[in-house]
């Protein structure tokens, strides 16, 4: 059965009105709810540079999205419409709410984001202004490049950076660290703090999950010591002092609703979707 056979039957339910793929005509059952992160979100800026959606003039999703200011709202939007689209680190995306699309055949999945066959991929990075960086800051990056982080970052669905890491020596330090940025990255810097804590129980971290823009603008005040960012810097924030390190690689996935029968689309596909150029399921064949 093809996928508008699908969808055909899904209208016969109820789910869909009957007539909706009936000519070339849009119908409201069949208009498609883009869901975009907000500007600033780093998973917003690695999505909409890696499909095409940011050009020369900007960023170019359309102004009829719908904006999610994090991952959980975007997943749980999307798995409560059944004619949205979105997209999320692959990190957090959960099989029982949505279904996750393959790009151009190729599924979003750790062993193709390795093999580097998956094209929507991007770095997680920790910034920070040397000057800046404190002992126990120094030492916790360690634990985080370290084999015992490294195996963390793995565990909760990532992609190490670091192969053959060292082994990670309990400090004893005592203090407190700030982090600061993006709501990607912020559920395994979580993780990564609590088992950091656990080696280390004088340590207080403090992480802020308010999107890599903010992160990063926090890293380069002082607001906070590490900056988390799900997207590469730009040279106009490199330039104003900061200093990176990749801790991981996540892909993105572009997910939609489980009743959705799209299973494989395109890059130039989802970027007609995002640019607005392709508003309705049916216009893609």
């Amino acid at each position: 059965m093809n996928v508008w056979k699908k969808m055909a039957a899904f209208a016969m339910a109820g789910i869909v009105s009957a007539g909706l793929f009936a000519g070339c005509g849009k119908t409201e059952g069949n208009q498609i709810t883009v869901v975009s992160r907000e500007e600033g979100s780093g998973t917003r800026g690695a999505f909409v540079e890696l499909m095409g959606v940011q050009t020369e003039e900007g960023d170019k999703t359309t102004q009829n999205a719908e904006i999610a200011n994090s991952t959980s709202l975007v997943q749980n939007t999307v798995s409560g419409n059944q004619n949205a689209i979105g997209y999320l680190s692959l990190g957090a995306y959960d099989s029982n709410l949505v279904k996750a699309v393959s790009i151009d055949g190729v599924a979003p999945t750790v062993e193709n984001i390795k093999q580097g066959t998956y094209a929507v991929a991007r770095p997680f990075l920790v910034c920070y202004r040397e000057e800046n960086l404190t002992d126990l800051g120094k030492d916790f990056m360690s634990f985080v490049l370290s084999e015992e982080g490294q195996k963390i970052v793995e565990e909760e669905g990532y992609i190490a950076a670091v192969d053959n890491a060292a082994a990670y020596t309990p400090s004893g330090l005592t203090g407190k660290l700030s982090l600061d940025g993006s709501t990607s990255v912020g559920p395994v810097m979580e993780v990564l703090a609590e088992r950091y804590r656990a080696l280390n129980p004088d340590v207080v971290i403090d992480i802020q999950q308010t999107g890599s823009g903010t992160g990063i603008t926090a890293a380069i005040d002082g607001s906070c010591e590490i900056g988390l960012s799900s997207r590469n810097l730009k040279e106009e924030e490199i330039a104003k002092g900061l200093s990176y390190t990749a801790i991981a690689m996540d892909g993105i996935a572009v997910i939609v609703h489980k009743d959705n029968p799209a299973d494989d689309l395109t890059q130039e596909q989802i970027r007609k979707i995002y640019t607005g150029e392709v508003t309705a399921w049916n216009e893609l064949g």
